[in-house]
């Protein structure tokens, strides 16, 4: 199972083994007193999760997360909360679907500002009855942080017992000037912050953050890929299966392929494809038999703009859907070239790379 360091980390604060010992929890609230989870869990006969994935990345690491829980966990565990189809297989009835929270950016949420709204109330109060012992958010900031937020408040004016608050996934304060002062003010209701990149856990101590590094998901999906393919799962390099990709898409010998990953939000994707498109139809006369590979999150309002704007595709495109491993990764092994709008695959893959990138995010 994956999701492994983040998951140690949580059972060795929950003490998962024995049941009935103490909760050594390192937290930066200062305000907020906590009792172990594990053993609020063996009263209550069952370990109580209450989960937030806001987009696709989320649910693919909480997923994760969820299914080690299981295997680990002494007590039955219950899940509640907001995710995706991959945490849905786990086990998680979510209480709405992802793509109403699913928005990038000030502008772009201001035409879903009332829903969004009403959605992190109704997460709020379900969170509140589902009574948890521990609160996971994964990503997501615009709304975990919010959620998280009217969580604490709510419990400390109702004086109800605050359960531990982790997010999974920093927010990138090493990209914004000023970024490392506002970590501070996360510990107000992040309790703990399980980071993916290797010295933010350092830089979040330093200003005041209880945080641990777990290790980034991509790594988690080379993992994955080597136990299905070799026994040498320690290898830290993918390799997918290009020949058998060719034949189940009659990919011509001589052809030039491009993988695309446009986004997994709506909102970045109607930015991005376009400007593909206009890519492909401005290198399509110079490149013989040019092909492309677009790579379709499991996002419902994306499949369906990725769908239509594919009658227009200036040269012939293969649509793989998001959610399987070997399936991307078969797909990467026929390109000489991935253009997309995440780093790090191309320390472990070998293709050429070309890094694209629409944002308007601010830090927290």
């Amino acid at each position: 199972m994956f999701g492994a360091k983040a998951l140690i980390l949580l059972t060795r604060k929950w003490k998962l083994k024995p049941p009935n010992t103490v909760l050594s929890f390192s937290s930066s609230s200062q305000h907020v007193k906590f009792k172990a989870p594990m053993d609020m869990a063996a009263i209550d006969g069952e370990l109580r999760v209450f989960l937030v994935a806001g987009e696709v990345s989320g649910d693919s690491i909480a997923s994760r997360l969820m299914a080690s829980l299981k295997l680990l966990s002494p007590f039955p565990v219950r899940f509640s909360g907001i995710g995706g189809s991959k945490m849905r297989s786990e086990g998680l009835q979510s209480l709405f679907p992802i793509e109403d929270i699913s928005v990038m950016g000030i502008w772009e949420l201001l035409p879903h500002l009332y829903t969004f709204k009403e959605r992190l109330n109704e997460a709020v109060k379900a969170a509140s009855l589902f009574e948890p012992h521990v609160v996971l958010t994964v990503d997501s900031k615009g709304f975990s942080f919010r959620f998280l937020k009217q969580l604490r408040a709510r419990q400390s004016q109702q004086k109800l017992h605050s359960p531990a608050h982790f997010h999974y996934v920093a927010p990138s304060f090493w990209a914004w000037k000023g970024g490392e002062e506002r970590l501070g003010g996360l510990a107000e209701f992040v309790d703990h912050l399980l980071c993916i990149l290797p010295n933010e856990d350092k830089v979040c101590r330093l200003n005041g953050l209880s945080a641990t590094f777990v290790g980034h998901p991509v790594l988690e999906d080379i993992m994955e890929l080597n136990l299905m393919n070799s026994p040498s799962i320690n290898e830290c390099k993918a390799e997918g299966n290009g020949k058998d990709f060719r034949r189940k898409h009659e990919v011509p010998p001589g052809a030039t392929v491009i993988s695309l990953l446009p986004g997994s939000r709506v909102q970045e994707v109607s930015r991005m494809l376009p400007i593909f498109a206009n890519t492909m139809e401005l290198l399509k006369d110079n490149v013989p038999q040019l092909m492309t590979i677009i790579h379709v999150a499991p996002n419902e309002h994306v499949e369906n703009f990725i769908a239509g704007a594919v009658h227009r595709w200036p040269v012939p495109v293969v649509l793989i859907p998001g959610g399987t491993t070997h399936m991307r990764y078969d797909a990467f092994s026929v390109c000489p070239i991935v253009s997309l709008n995440f780093h790090l695959h191309n320390k472990f893959f070998s293709a050429s790379y070309v890094n694209t990138c629409c944002s308007s995010r601010k830090l927290i």
